[in-house]
């Protein structure tokens, strides 16, 4: 869909406690934030939907639309699931990257949204410059604006802590996907508290996604 540059800004949302600096932030720089969440790389199903309720509170927070696709975590399987064995932060993480920005790009067009930008690089977990590059080769496939933003910078992510901790978000122990459950004796998401990063966290059988 064509679009003019305008303030309209789609903003790719990982999970609840990372979307709490970015949608406030870009609200007072002036724009009209959609929130995107993607989904498919979360898992088991129990798990989406404890993220989920956490990325609606935020959205309901500040006052914004939020586009939520039917959960679908096929897709990222046949995506990623050849990187199975890969460890945490190497290429199946920079391929899930990618597939998440990939659908959002996809929305933004779709919506008539010329801006896009992610919550990913508030995690001390993640490489910004890494993210903010796949964002802007797949805003540019679609004809977006990628907004290059590091969020974590200013105590960004010591803020989204905080701010998590005041509205009682759900905050996860793992990255998301089924193969960055190694640790199986920390199973329960924990609240927000100021200091302390997630964690990896539990397993859980295919039979459960």
């Amino acid at each position: 869909m064509p679009f003019s540059v305008g303030n309209r800004v789609l903003l790719h949302i990982c999970c609840g406690p990372d979307g709490t600096v970015p949608w406030p932030d870009l609200q007072g720089e002036g724009f009209d934030v959609t929130g995107y969440f993607y989904g498919g790389n979360i898992h088991p199903r129990s798990e989406y939907y404890l993220r989920l309720d956490a990325v609606k509170s935020v959205a309901e927070e500040w006052g914004g639309r939020l586009i939520v696709p039917p959960y679908a975590p096929d897709p990222w399987f046949a995506l990623a699931g050849h990187l199975s064995e890969e460890p945490e932060g190497e290429r199946r993480c920079s391929l899930c990257f990618r597939i998440q920005l990939e659908a959002a790009a996809a929305v933004a067009e779709a919506e008539g949204i010329g801006l896009m930008t992610t919550t990913l690089t508030i995690s001390p977990h993640k490489d910004p410059e890494e993210i903010n590059s796949i964002g802007r080769e797949v805003a540019e496939s679609r004809g977006r604006i990628w907004i290059d933003r590091v969020w974590r910078k200013k105590n960004g992510f010591k803020r989204s802590l905080e701010e998590c901790g005041r509205l009682g978000l759900y905050r996860q122990n793992y990255c998301g996907c089924i193969y960055s459950l190694t640790n199986r004796d920390d199973v329960v998401g924990k609240p927000c508290s100021v200091g302390k990063a997630p964690s990896c966290g539990a397993g859980v059988s295919d039979t459960e996604i």
